[in-house]
């Protein structure tokens, strides 16, 4: 056996859920340009999940469902009073909030299609309660409670802020929970796969998902593209800083993907969004400097940004604190990591890979008194 390292190229499931095939990413055969400029949130899941578009009473039944899921068990929301406020990450309270919902269903165990659908449900809804009320309380507000007439995108604005949020703010978010709704076998898909494979229940599937996302190398990239951009500050900075990150050998976060050869499909979505945004705020500079650094990181390295690059600029527009950046793009990657997870359940093996061997060779048992 020979081992490949991160497990690169390897196939190692068959899915209807997306597709990546020369540079171009797919969900249920649909091009993501066409869902990210035509298609809302709820019709995505909708597709993950059912392998199709819905029709109109078939989106508003779903609708319906995640509005009235989406309220929160009161001990969830005292628990975060418990946090370490001034020192946990968003990830880290959503990684346990979500454990901690699995407390609080009674059918938590129960593996037939209908209840694990119901789950499916519940922590889609959920999810966006859980990171604006964790953003609200650590910093001394009372949570805001969900809306039922607020589309999805609207409703996660207006509990973080308390406030409707304008047209282009829905929008913006739309399209970016459109975008990073699933990609293939990532490696939190995989994570939430590898879990339920032993026919562990929904929530831990979810949970081990969320702990994968939170690496700096996988969903935390947008946080540090923001940090990034922090530190540079102005467009006149720009050079000088990349310079120095091309002679120390520094990873530049927010570029380059593993399994595209020319480019993420999903960035140039971001991009403009990033543009009106930024346009919008006064704030032109934030913007500015992303395609400065574009320019250099791809004009020299031959390396192109990623969705995580522009997101980070777009985020900070919209008002949204910088680590929960990560958080958001939980909120709609766990419609990709159900619809993974119920797909596991329904042809289901456990996943057990062999690894390569390269300790020592056969060895003698030597007592302790014996031993140097």
């Amino acid at each position: 056996m020979t081992a490949t390292r991160g497990l690169e190229g390897v196939v190692a499931t068959t899915s209807s859920i997306s597709s990546i095939i020369d540079d171009v990413l797919t969900y249920a055969g649909y091009n993501i340009d066409d869902l990210a400029d035509h298609a809302s949130f709820e019709e995505v899941v909708y597709l993950l999940w059912h392998g199709k578009l819905p029709n109109q009473s078939e989106l508003d039944e779903l609708t319906k469902q995640l509005a009235e899921n989406a309220t929160l068990p009161q001990g969830v929301l005292d628990h975060f009073t418990t946090y370490p406020i001034d020192s946990v990450h968003p990830m880290g309270a959503l990684r346990t909030a979500v454990s901690l919902l699995g407390l609080y269903d009674e059918e938590a165990d129960v593996m037939d299609d209908a209840s694990n659908y119901r789950k499916a449900i519940s922590l889609q809804a959920k999810l966006p309660t859980i990171v604006a009320a964790f953003s609200r309380i650590r910093k001394g507000l009372e949570p805001v409670a969900p809306r039922t007439d607020l589309s999805f995108s609207a409703n996660f604005v207006y509990m973080l802020t308390g406030q409707e949020p304008d047209a282009i703010a829905i929008e913006a978010l739309n399209k970016a929970l459109v975008l990073h709704a699933d990609h293939e076998l990532n490696a939190s898909t995989f994570t939430a796969r590898v879990c339920v494979a032993t026919l562990s229940d929904v929530y831990s599937g979810v949970t081990s998902a969320i702990g994968a996302l939170k690496g700096p190398l996988h969903g935390g990239a947008n946080e540090q593209v923001m940090k990034m951009l922090s530190e540079i500050g102005e467009v006149s900075n720009v050079e000088a800083y990349i310079t120095e990150k091309f002679n120390n050998k520094d990873k530049i976060m927010g570029f380059g993907h593993r399994v595209y050869q020319n480019g993420d499909p999903r960035a140039k979505h971001l991009k403009k969004m990033s543009k009106e945004l930024t346009t919008l705020t006064g704030e032109p500079k934030w913007y500015e400097m992303s395609v400065k650094i574009e320019e250099m990181v791809t004009g020299q390295k031959g390396i192109p940004a990623n969705v995580d690059f522009y997101s980070a600029s777009m985020y900070h527009s919209l008002g949204i604190d910088h680590d929960l950046f990560t958080p958001i793009f939980a909120v709609s990657r766990v419609s990709g990591w159900l619809a993974h997870i119920l797909e596991q359940y329904q042809n289901n093996r456990i996943i057990r890979p062999r690894a390569e061997y390269t300790g020592p060779g056969k060895q003698t048992f030597v007592p302790i008194d014996q031993r140097a």
